[in-house]
């Protein structure tokens, strides 16, 4: 290494702007001790939601003070490991999803908490959080089967085009809100049923007047009256999974005034189940392992928004750009 020095994104303050609470700072690259590996990262998933809450203080269970180290998932190349280091080797690509290890240039951790990939590229790295939580959320939280009517909100976006072919594998019909021309066209590709471009089509009329008998299942993402209306528009025995509520980052949650839920959820069965990946730990293996067979034989596609972003500087753009939603699959920052 030309340098013993290395870059990072902090959180320095907690601040409702995110551009005002970040700063790149220099660091000295760690040494990995026996059974640690140093990674040098090559991409990192943005995760404009958690990154915003992060930094406004608003994650519940997170109670660290800044200076925080921001990112998440990230993919690089062991460039160097400890002596007793048993699974990997320098030269090795390696994916890891350690908070705080995302927004960097370099990482050390311990070998067991780094995944070996084939190689690293964007598409592996957006299978790993991204599309784990996506199968996750379906299988274990939504109880998803076949057969189903099956819908996805925010469906163009790095984990929405995953759960929209997971849900068609699963032999379902497949429902996909967008919010432009490029994403529904990257749907039809995938394969979603019915995309519902909700800047042109009335979404809840496009529901009532197409699928009467209700959605069985909902991976909603958005929020404010997306969530409303998929909870008026919920079958007997549906299941709507709170994955996120992109519509409310970064922002004040909105006040409002209306029936309580279970008016709409008790006479049809129906429920309401909120989804978090650090509560769900346990299905992460299995979920990832399947994941890369069906990547490597084709059966799923991974769609990287074609916008660069270069280096830790660009990420305030890129968490910008995802709020916006203007993406068009997964955002990545390339180091």
């Amino acid at each position: 290494m030309s340098s013993d020095t290395y870059r990072k994104l902090i959180a320095t303050k907690f601040s409702s702007d995110f551009s005002s609470a970040i700063e790149i700072i220099k660091d000295k690259i760690p040494e990995p001790t026996s059974k640690q590996i140093l990674i040098r990262n090559k991409f990192a998933g943005v995760n404009a939601g958690f990154d915003t809450l992060l930094c406004k203080g608003k994650i519940p269970y997170f109670t660290e003070t800044p200076p925080i180290d921001l990112g998440v998932e990230a993919i690089g190349e062991v460039v160097a490991i400890g002596d007793q280091v048993k699974e990997f080797a320098v030269g090795d690509a390696v994916v890891t999803t350690q908070r705080g290890g995302g927004y960097r240039e370099y990482q050390v951790i311990d070998e067991k908490l780094g995944f070996p990939v084939p190689i690293a590229t964007p598409e592996v790295l957006t299978l790993m959080p991204t599309g784990v939580s996506a199968l996750v959320a379906l299988e274990q939280v939504g109880a998803m089967t076949s057969q189903e009517v099956v819908m996805v909100t925010a469906a163009g976006g790095g984990t929405g085009h995953i759960a929209v072919q997971l849900a068609k594998l699963s032999g379902n019909q497949v429902i996909g809100t967008c919010g432009s021309e490029a994403k529904h066209r990257l749907l039809k590709d995938l394969g979603c049923d019915r995309v519902v471009n909700y800047r042109v089509d009335n979404v809840a009329q496009v529901l009532k007047q197409e699928y009467p008998q209700g959605l069985n299942l909902v991976f909603e993402c958005i929020g404010k009256q997306m969530f409303d209306i998929c909870v008026d528009n919920l079958a007997v025995r549906g299941r709507l999974v709170v994955v996120g509520f992109i519509s409310e980052y970064g922002k004040n949650p909105e006040l409002v005034s209306q029936p309580r839920i279970y008016n709409q959820l008790f006479w049809k069965a129906a429920s309401v189940r909120g989804f978090l990946m650090p509560l769900y730990k346990e299905y992460i293996p299995e979920a990832r392992d399947r994941l890369l067979e069906m990547f490597s034989t084709g059966k799923i596609r991974v769609a990287i928004d074609p916008s660069e972003f270069q280096g830790l500087e660009s990420i305030p753009a890129a968490v910008n750009y995802l709020l916006s939603g203007q993406n068009c699959g997964k955002v990545v920052v390339k180091f």
